[in-house]
């Protein structure tokens, strides 16, 4: 999915001035783009189209949401053809709450496309009223007795949820309210996942795919939470509460909180979202989804398509195959599945040309057919070609043959590092379709040859051309990097590599320095004899170098804000004379100011404005930028601080740019042990979570003023907390011997941290050198912000725009649950020198604290 995709779509409404009204009667019908709002403005139902779709549906959306979004539709699989001629209407006969218009199927005549569909019998029936109340709800009110609900739509939700609604079974009428997702963006009709509390009676809720297939449960109420859904959705936003009554049993949720908005949605990928509207960035953030992973929505790539986690979309078709529905692929709705590019060709008789294409390392279909009595890869083979309406087949010498007729759904795509093991799967097409395929495969490397004819005489051209090139390559590149300055707005100087040289005198005073290269002082003069410094960047390293350049460059000269460090221009004379001139941070790095040897301490103000300033600084690359920017590498060598200890992230070269038609990047593990996220560390894609992670760590480290993971003994040097703290020497705390010297042991400070959180003991946490003097209430909030950020799971760790939040006050921050990778590593403190959660090699045991 992706920099996160929201599911919120442009909608076309009609451009002219709508008409807003109280309630509706059978007096004061609706008509047209007529619309009826909510009290207090905060939500409106009327006719909408979504997409460029020109169907017409009755819905409800928020009013004052530039984004918008419909969280309830009356007549899905009925839609009206225009909204010109349509009304909803109080019934003058029955007082149903009632939508009549031309439907979209080319009716005759207008008729009725929706109904409140209530048998109503009274004689004041004809005065009901409708109206739209402030949480979302439209209700059908009694004309005689205005305080007596008769309709209301939370009574049947369609695939949102808002505070105050419910999802449950009513057992008077009995009747269950559940989610079921749109088809697609532009076609609200019912999708075919669905939500719903168990039937059998208990508190669970379950997840559908055609209203049969179960492919994801909530577990059971436990009191506080449902037992499979993270405590992170019950804490951090709002109140989340299961009843049973002698007239319902239903799951409700109450926001902590009235000015948050937020709403979750049974989205047409069939997984539940929820989404929080932040108003800084003016979008929807991604808050958690279940399941969390895409590919566990059974049958979500649709007949005989692939689901694969780390592509994007999740869903593709197998060689050979293409969707069936390009159109509703566009839309991410990939239920159609796909369809061979040619079609199989098999005669009454068995006889046929088809042949098989081998899809390695995958989970399998459900649902096979096993064969017994094919004993061999070559006679299940030719069981399968004999059958015509057999599509795959599969052999293994432990599992025997298995087959597949007619569409097969729920193909996986494994790797090498998945705890799944994986199958190869045996796909049917047609000798045209493999034809196609083998003539591909000779295109990217064949040895035809007339092929071949074709690449030498290609190669000769090259040759020829290449002299002629080579100094147009040379200037251009040159003029290439000079256009960055000026893109999208940027106002980034070009600089030659000799003023630079004579800036820093030589290169003489180095400020620091990592993979990339090294960073040097320097004071620039303009043309009136006024000085500025600054610190200019020198990237080491050809190849490298020059990527990591141009990811820096790129990534800097479009932002600008005042807690991400300023790039002021840049140098390109050669490949090995590449520099980035930055602002000066007098102050240098967050990672001096609190572990270098006699710095002294920092108070708890300074800390906490370098938190709020970190955090800002993030929220920004993620929320704030036409595209989210990752930054991959947040630790305290990356953070610098300027005279007024404001804090600047630094050192974009890991930076990486994903479209906000995605969420998440794939990319392989780089930046600092200690800060890693274990999606990461997994080879998972990673998304702005990953920041989150590292910043959570960050964090701990400013609260505590020492490092998160120190290696102590030889070989190792002197612990950098220990350092801080005054630079008395830690004993090693499970009592080390003789036998230990020359070992490294691991010092996991969040270990320890994260269980006084958990007993409440924050203050056992903040840095001893404070002697006390800090803000218990902030001191509180920046604990356990810390531990909701390094939560093992992604959708478990709140947004930076969420962090933000936190530091100002602006949300509670309630007890966030131990994290399991942490647990375990109180539980089991010992054999952890081979985690691959740390990276740690060479160590004997590990210390908790």
């Amino acid at each position: 999915m992706s920099l996160i995709v929201v599911a919120a779509v442009a909608f076309c409404l009609a451009p002219c001035l709508v008409a807003a009204a109280d309630t509706v009667s059978a007096r004061r019908p609706l008509r047209g783009n007529d619309t009826v709002v909510s009290a207090q403005g905060k939500f409106e139902a009327g006719l909408f189209s979504p997409g460029s779709s020109g169907r017409f549906y009755l819905g409800i959306w928020y009013k004052n949401i530039p984004v918008h979004t419909v969280i309830w539709v009356g007549n899905r699989a009925s839609p009206l053809s225009n909204a010109t001629s349509a009304e909803l209407r109080v019934s003058p006969d029955d007082g149903n709450l009632e939508l009549v218009g031309f439907t979209a199927d080319g009716s005759a005549a207008p008729g009725v496309v929706w109904s409140s569909n209530l048998s109503l019998s009274s004689p004041g029936s004809s005065n009901n009223t409708a109206e739209i109340r402030d949480n979302g709800n439209l209700v059908l009110l009694d004309g005689g007795n205005s305080s007596n609900v008769l309709w209301q739509s939370f009574d049947h939700p369609t695939d949102t949820l808002v505070p105050e609604a419910w999802l449950g079974e009513d057992k008077l009428t009995g009747v269950y309210q559940r989610m079921t997702s749109w088809r697609n963006a532009e076609d609200p009709a019912p999708g075919l996942f669905s939500n719903t509390i168990d039937t059998n009676g208990t508190s669970e809720f379950f997840y559908f795919w055609n209203g049969s297939r179960m492919y994801w449960r909530s577990g059971v109420w436990t009191g506080r939470v449902f037992a499979l859904l993270p405590e992170a959705v019950n804490n951090v936003l709002f109140n989340q509460t299961y009843v049973e009554t002698p007239a319902h049993r239903r799951l409700s949720w109450a926001l902590y909180d009235n000015a948050t908005i937020t709403r979750q949605v049974m989205d047409n990928t069939g997984q539940a979202k929820q989404y929080i509207w932040v108003p800084a960035s003016q979008s929807w953030q991604f808050f958690w989804a279940a399941p969390t992973v895409q590919c566990d929505v059974y049958a979500v790539c649709g007949a005989l398509g692939v689901c694969d986690q780390r592509s994007q979309p999740s869903c593709r078709c197998p060689p050979g195959l293409e969707p069936a529905s390009e159109n509703d692929w566009r839309l991410s709705d990939w239920t159609g599945g796909c369809r061979r590019s040619s079609p199989l060709v098999c005669a009454r008789n068995g006889s046929t040309t088809d042949g098989f294409q081998a899809l390695t390392n995958v989970k399998l279909p459900d649902d096979p057919l096993a064969l017994d009595h094919a004993k061999s890869k070559a006679e299940c083979e030719s069981a399968c070609l004999n059958n015509c309406s057999c599509q795959a087949y599969t052999f293994s010498d432990g599992g025997g043959c298995a087959v597949w007729h007619g569409e097969f759904r729920n193909l996986q795509q494994l790797y090498a590092d998945s705890t799944a093991s994986g199958s190869e799967l045996h796909l049917r097409l047609s000798e045209s379709g493999l034809r196609d395929l083998s003539r591909g495969s000779k295109k990217k490397g064949g040895v035809e040859w007339p092929v071949v004819l074709g690449i030498v005489l290609a190669c000769v051209a090259a040759l020829v051309a290449s002299a002629l090139l080579a100094w147009v390559l040379l200037s251009r590149r040159r003029r290439r990097l000079r256009n960055m300055a000026n893109e999208k707005g940027s106002s980034l100087a070009v600089y030659s590599y000799g003023d630079l040289r004579a800036a820093t005198k030589n290169f003489s005073e180095r400020l620091g320095g990592g993979g990339f290269g090294s960073v040097y002082r320097g004071v620039l003069k303009d043309g009136e004899g006024n000085s500025t410094e600054v610190a200019v960047k020198k990237l080491e390293g050809l190849r490298q170098g020059d990527k990591q350049f141009r990811a820096e460059v790129n990534t800097l000269g479009r932002i600008q804000h005042v807690n991400l460090v300023r790039l002021l221009g840049f140098c390109s004379s050669g490949d090995d004379k590449l520099l980035l001139v930055y602002e000066y941070m007098p102050n240098g790095s967050l990672e001096g100011y609190l572990f270098k040897a006699g710095s002294s301490c920092p108070s708890w103000r300074d800390r906490y404005g370098i938190m709020l300033g970190v955090a800002r600084g993030l929220a920004y690359l993620h929320d704030g930028c036409r595209e989210r920017i990752i930054h991959c590498d947040v630790k305290p060598e990356n953070i610098l601080l300027d005279k007024d200890l404001c804090a600047k992230i630094a050192d974009f070269g890991m930076a990486k740019l994903v479209g906000r038609d995605f969420s998440r990047a794939l990319t392989t593990m780089r930046g600092t042990v200690g800060y890693l996220a274990p999606e990461w560390i997994s080879g998972l894609p990673i998304s702005a979570k990953a920041d989150v992670y590292s910043f959570g760590m960050v964090l701990f480290e400013l609260i505590s003023g020492r490092r998160n993971a120190d290696l102590q003994g030889e070989g190792a040097g002197q612990s950098s907390s220990s350092g801080a703290a005054g630079g008395e020497e830690e004993e090693d705390s499970n009592g080390g011997s003789d036998a230990d010297a020359g070992r490294r042991v691991l010092m996991f400070f969040p270990v320890w941290a994260a269980g006084k959180v958990a007993e409440g003991e924050v203050g056992a946490v903040a840095d001893p050198r404070l002697r006390g003097d800090v803000s218990e209430e902030q001191l509180e909030r920046a604990c356990r912000t810390a531990c909701w950020c390094i939560q093992d799971q992604e959708e478990h760790r709140p947004t930076m725009a969420q962090v933000v939040q936190a530091l100002e006050g602006v949300i509670p921050v309630h007890m966030p649950p131990m994290p399991r990778a942490l647990q375990n590593l109180v539980n089991n403190p010992l054999p952890l020198c081979g985690m691959p959660l740390l990276f740690m090699q060479g160590c004997s045991k590990a210390v908790v604290m």
